[in-house]
């Protein structure tokens, strides 16, 4: 069973999103929160394994709730709702920690399919939708400007993470930041499926990135990858 929380200013929304997930055999929804403040106290009470977070709420945003939702280490993943597929809340959200995105008019199927991805660890945002997005908004990244001294503490910390990668698993990490499928990195690189996914799967584990997402920007900000 999957437990959610619905993270919405908007009280209609949230009757949509309660009425969808009730549907569903496999989802319970543990509670509603109409801030990022009580999204973040929610989950700390509730532990879910999913929180639905609207980006744009009043007082704290949904960027801020992620951050400190993630921050926490618990188990709850989060997954961002935006208007518009290209929102540059939903790049600052991936940074923050959350482990994907979907637009809110995205159809029934799709919400209930991304929620069931990510609660099983898996990312929602596809590879090629990933660059697409890192590439609109990669100029926002903080090493792109002068670096201040927790940028700094956090590029050697993304350093020591790349140094415990073999040179192979250090060639794959820099083609999932290209926006690669397992099926693109097997065939390019003369691989066999299943190895991709478990270099993947030792990539993931050995960076601490959460999911691919995080292992995107991993690479975007280990300037593994530079924006096309």
């Amino acid at each position: 069973m999957t437990t959610v929380l619905i993270a919405d200013d908007q009280p209609l929304q949230r009757l949509g999103f309660r009425m969808l997930l009730e549907s569903q055999d496999d989802m319970t929804i543990l509670s509603e929160a109409t801030n990022g403040t009580e999204a973040v106290r929610l989950s700390a009470d509730l532990h879910p394994d999913v929180v639905l977070m609207d980006v744009r709420m009043p007082g704290l945003d949904g960027i801020e709730a992620t951050r400190r939702i993630t921050a926490a280490g618990d188990r709850t993943r989060v997954l961002i709702l935006t208007t518009f597929d290209l929102d540059e809340y939903a790049y600052a959200g991936l940074r923050a920690g959350a482990s994907g995105f979907l637009v809110k008019d995205a159809q029934p199927e799709e919400l209930l399919s991304g929620i069931r991805s990510v609660a099983t660890g898996d990312a929602v945002v596809a590879p090629s939708l990933t660059r697409r997005l890192l590439d609109a908004y990669a100029h926002r990244l903080p090493l792109s400007r002068s670096l201040t001294d927790d940028q700094e503490q956090e590029q050697e910390q993304q350093d020591a993470r790349l140094a415990t990668l073999t040179d192979r698993e250090r060639e794959i990490l820099t083609v999932i930041g290209k926006g690669w499928t397992n099926t693109e990195i097997a065939t390019r690189l003369h691989l066999a499926e299943s190895t991709v996914k478990t270099h993947v799967g030792r990539i993931l584990a050995k960076t601490g990135s959460r999911d691919r997402i995080q292992a995107v920007i991993l690479a975007y900000d280990a300037k593994l990858v530079s924006p096309s």
